[in-house]
């Protein structure tokens, strides 16, 4: 929902030049969703890469780490 929040401010905000809000749009999004983006990407490749199916079962079947008190 932010995004399209943002989205829309920034197209309200470069009336008739959709090419520049989308770029002021980028400009905020990009480094936002960098850590979304990494962790996507190793999500995919804990379960399609080679040792997929082996690396899926070791997440689940391994214990959590305990949190700091």
């Amino acid at each position: 929902m932010l995004d399209g929040a943002e989205l829309g401010k920034a197209l309200a905000n470069h009336p008739g030049d959709p090419e520049a809000a989308l770029a002021a749009y980028e400009h905020a999004l990009f480094p936002r969703s960098a850590a979304s983006a990494a962790a996507s990407a190793a999500n995919l490749n804990l379960m399609f890469g080679p040792n997929g199916l082996q690396g899926l079962l070791d997440q689940f079947s391994t214990p959590p780490e305990p949190t700091p008190a």
